[in-house]
């Protein structure tokens, strides 16, 4: 039996949490603060460290406004969680790690997006790919609690090998699987992307009860609309604009693919992985005490120019 079955047919994964998103516009970025009413526990999923490409500078203003709205609410803080090694943002998982001694978590396969991007950049047996920058590695099926609230793991690939959602209650934390109805679905053209393993990803979702609630990982607000992250697996089937032009695993590969073909590749991709890829770590300081990143130059097969 699917984990999707499970989840829809279990009374004990129905409750309710309180969901608070907090827009990250710079990057169109949602995290997310998920508590139970019950326990005041709760966790943050996908937080992003600020980096300003243009300077280099980094910055914790959206960890911290995370952090002083948990403080506000009197919640106390039992994970940091992470839905994929992140192409266009920074991970503050590590800052948080740090700040509150809270344990981090992302899908087991990251592993395999670790051996994957350290061969990109190149970088020493030194660096680890099993995983051990987080504290627990998710597999697909796998439950564990936000205070009283049942949680499960549900293995959703295409976007990239790693991606995971997390079933809190009636709540879906799907992140690059789909977006709002009015911008579809997500790109499946990163290393080790797939828009056919991306469709069955979507159907699991699916497979969920109408009124479950999604939250997406990104808005880019299209025609300027008002940043939007919630959704329900019913007004997905209705209404986004993919599902209801690609009604078969085919239609929806040929669409999904065309459609990265004209995609730029995001623009913080090289610098955010090597980043990510170690639990939301910046790169240890130098001799000078200064941090650097590192660029591979032609590293992204199939890759074109960014306007």
């Amino acid at each position: 039996m699917s984990a999707a079955v499970s989840i829809s047919g279990s009374s004990s994964l129905r409750s309710r949490p309180v969901v608070k998103g907090f827009y990250e516009k710079r990057t169109g970025s949602i995290q997310y603060v998920v508590a139970d009413p019950e326990t005041r526990t709760c966790a943050i999923i996908d937080p992003v460290l600020d980096f300003d490409p243009n300077s280099g500078t980094t910055a914790t203003v959206s960890a911290d406004e995370i952090l002083a709205h948990i403080e506000r609410e009197g919640y106390s803080l039992e994970w940091v969680l992470d839905t994929h090694p992140h192409a266009d943002h920074f991970s503050a998982a590590g800052y948080l790690k740090d700040k509150t001694g809270t344990p981090t978590a992302i899908g087991e396969k990251v592993v395999e997006v670790q051996k994957l991007w350290k061969t990109i950049y190149n970088w020493p047996d030194s660096f680890p790919t099993d995983g051990s920058q987080w504290d627990r590695l998710f597999a697909d099926g796998e439950r564990f609690k936000i205070g009283n609230l049942d949680v499960e793991v549900m293995f959703t690939p295409g976007h990239t090998l790693a991606s995971i959602a997390y079933i809190v209650g009636d709540a879906a934390f799907i992140h690059d699987t789909l977006f709002m109805p009015d911008s579809g679905t997500a790109r499946a053209d990163f290393p080790g992307g797939s828009a056919k393993a991306l469709w069955q990803s979507i159907q699991r979702i699916m497979a969920l009860p109408d009124g479950t609630r999604l939250f997406t990982g990104h808005d880019y607000r299209p025609d300027g609309r008002d940043p939007q992250w919630e959704s329900t697996v019913a007004l997905q089937r209705r209404d986004n604009k993919h599902l209801v032009r690609a009604r078969t695993e085919e239609e929806f590969v040929a669409l999904r693919e065309a459609r990265d073909r004209e995609l730029p590749m995001p623009k913080l991709i090289l610098q955010a992985l090597q980043v990510n890829i170690g639990g939301g770590r910046l790169p240890k300081p130098e001799s000078n005490g200064k941090r650097y990143l590192k660029i591979p130059l032609d590293a992204l097969e199939g890759a074109h120019w960014s306007e």
